[in-house]
């Protein structure tokens, strides 16, 4: 195991080393998302049903300029421990606005997905995601510098400017893969477990046409995202690590975000008395590559979690960010998230 961290941090390092160019839309709670990096992680879990709310306002020292929220239900049919494949099937919602013109996106994804059980420590899963985009705008809530009359702000002076936009909807699609390896060591009070999971998601296949205005050929390019998550149990201890790390490039930009958390375990079940549901603090550290410092706090509560996060903006606008990056919240049920024993491993 030992060797198993030090190669992941080793990883996360050399990684970190890099440069970034941002994408605007992204979460810094990147395990609390995990349909917005691969539609194989539909379903892909421990649990009957996981219903998720993430909310996220960047840059407030500059008039909240961008506002993320997003929307996922997910679930498993078919899962049984005498099954060796089962079906995933889910529906995220994101919503981003950005600037005075509030110009914004809504996407609306159906997800679906295909497991199988390739041994009693090992699951394989592919997963395809379609729906639909709609993109709006005001900008009516726009201010030149024509309507500066030398004294005031005159809002009814003409601007002279021709603003021309569409409101548009598009179609949008994507695809993705995951494997993850997962093993336990049973234990009267606690199963302490070890696994790591490998995803790979690619969203916006058919390239949709953002047709803005008269003539607009531009097409938004496809968003490729991998990740490694893990969950490392201390044996015969409370705590556990989470090392974790998403790597994501869409056109010519991209992003990587990596960090873990430490978990204390505040509460067992036990085998003698049916409960199996766990509570747990975890504290994380994570950092955006040349943009964020991002501490983080999670609390579980059976099948509820409740996450927090706030970026420290470490690049070159600190000037104006005043390091305020972002805040951001996630709201996670999951029925039988927490299960330790034998209902757990179903699903491995």
């Amino acid at each position: 195991m030992k060797k198993i961290i030090n190669y992941v941090f080793s990883l996360l390092v050399l990684i970190f080393a890099s440069d970034l160019d941002a994408q605007d839309l992204h979460f810094s709670q990147i395990t609390e998302t995990p349909l917005f990096l691969s539609p194989a992680n539909t379903g892909f879990y421990n649990g009957y049903f996981r219903a998720s709310i993430n909310y996220r306002n960047q840059w407030a020292s500059m008039n909240n300029a961008f506002q993320t929220y997003a929307l996922s239900i997910d679930g498993g049919l078919f899962k049984s421990k005498k099954r060796k494949a089962f079906l995933g099937m889910g529906f995220t919602l994101y919503r981003d606005q950005a600037g005075a013109a509030k110009l914004s996106t809504t996407t609306a994804l159906l997800n679906i997905s295909g497991l199988v059980k390739l041994s009693r420590h090992s699951v394989l899963s592919v997963g395809l995601a379609g729906g639909a985009a709609g993109t709006n705008a005001n900008y009516s809530d726009l201010t030149f510098a024509s309507q500066f009359n030398g004294n005031n702000y005159d809002p009814t002076a003409a601007s002279g400017e021709k603003v021309v936009y569409r409101q548009f909807t598009t179609t949008d699609m994507g695809l993705g893969a995951a494997y993850e390896f997962s093993t336990s060591k049973i234990d009267q009070d606690h199963d302490d477990v070890s696994s790591f999971k490998l995803a790979f998601g690619a969203y916006h296949l058919n390239r949709p046409e953002q047709n803005y205005g008269a003539g607009s050929s531009y097409r938004l390019p496809i968003r490729f995202a991998y990740s490694f998550m893990s969950h490392f149990d201390f044996e015969d201890t409370k705590f556990s690590i989470t090392p974790t790390l998403v790597y994501q490039t869409q056109g010519k930009a991209w992003e990587v975000i990596g960090g873990t958390y430490l978990k204390y375990r505040t509460r067992s079940g036990t085998k003698t008395t049916g409960t199996k549901t766990q509570n747990g603090l975890g504290i994380g550290l994570f950092y955006r590559v040349n943009d964020a410092i991002i501490p983080k706090l999670m609390y579980e509560a059976g099948d509820f979690a409740v996450g927090l996060s706030y970026d420290v903006n470490v690049s070159s606008y600190t000037t104006a960010s005043r390091y305020m990056g972002g805040f951001e919240i996630s709201l996670r049920y999951n029925a039988l998230a927490s299960s330790l024993f034998d209902s757990r491993r179903e699903y491995r």
